[in-house]
């Protein structure tokens, strides 16, 4: 079953569901990422990352 398209995923996490994600803090940004992969930072910083639309 697919996690729900608003899911947080924190930089380092593994990412539980693939899709297109986006940075939830500003300046922000989007991103696909695969599940399993792990969660990126965003301009050298840990962020939290929200599903917007699965894959």
């Amino acid at each position: 079953m697919k996690k729900p398209i608003g899911t947080i995923a924190k930089t380092g996490e593994k990412c539980p569901e693939s899709g297109v994600w986006k940075v939830t803090s500003l300046p922000t940004t989007t991103a696909p990422i695969s599940k399993g992969n792990t969660m990126p930072p965003y301009n050298n910083k840990g962020v939290n990352w929200k599903l917007i639309q699965h894959a």
